[in-house]
């Protein structure tokens, strides 16, 4: 009878080093996937640092939130920003960056620059602005629908294309020429700007409003009225 070249023990040897291998191979593909599931997930924190780090100082800096350098590390002076920007809109002031607080600040993680869809930081400032000026005082309802009323004339062809070119439309908005223009926007007013640009629309797509009691206007008047909202009239 002929004799097996390799004994039991050498085949058992062979079978655990195969076990190994794969079970190697396994944890290696598992251990890349989660390195880059974690890159993609990764949130800016104390002690993050990097371009969005930088973005997010900017845009906190903006808003009147962070006096500190534009230096890319996430530091103390940042994270205190940040919960006291993420207070002001009313979600949880942890001071951490995640996707949430990327969102009322207008810096889409996924959009890569300082914008929120095709709105640039300057230009929600300027819509909160507006906001500040035109309805300060009102319910936070008709906050957010003023600022509604300013985006629905940047989608209208009537309208010029841009925040600002709306807003300094000759005649469009009496605030900007009087002593309201000088205020700056209130976390109410810059939390009221980001729902409108994330797409609330209390006007229900108006394109005008009034206060019955100030103006002087014959021609607003003719509009057609879809609701009213504290002391404004939203009209077509």
């Amino acid at each position: 009878m002929k004799q097996n070249r390799f004994n039991k023990p050498f085949f058992k040897l062979c079978a655990i080093i195969l076990a190994l291998t794969c079970t190697l191979a396994t944890y290696t593909f598992y251990i890349d996937k989660q390195e880059k599931d974690n890159s993609i997930m990764t949130l800016s924190k104390l002690g993050s640092r990097g371009e969005e780090v930088r973005r997010i100082q900017t845009k906190l800096k903006q808003l009147g939130f962070y006096n500190g350098s534009i230096d890319g590390i996430y530091g103390s002076a940042t994270q205190r920003a940040v919960k006291r920007f993420q207070s002001s809109v009313g979600i949880t002031s942890d001071g951490i960056a995640g996707s949430k607080t990327l969102l009322f600040l207008g810096l889409d993680s996924s959009s890569g620059g300082g914008s929120y869809g095709s709105y640039s930081s300057s230009d929600i400032w300027l819509l909160a602005k507006v906001i500040e000026a035109e309805a300060r005082g009102e319910s936070y309802v008709g906050q957010v629908a003023v600022g509604a009323v300013v985006l629905n004339r940047v989608e209208s062809a009537s309208f010029p294309d841009t925040i600002s070119g709306v807003v300094y439309q000759a005649g469009a908005f009496s605030a900007v020429t009087d002593s309201n223009w000088s205020v700056s926007p209130s976390a109410t007013s810059r939390k009221a700007a980001q729902d409108a640009i994330n797409g609330w629309d209390p006007s229900y797509g108006c394109l005008y409003y009034y206060n019955p009691a100030k103006t002087s206007n014959k021609w607003i008047r003719t509009r057609p009225v879809v609701t009213t909202i504290g002391s404004h009239v939203f009209c077509k």
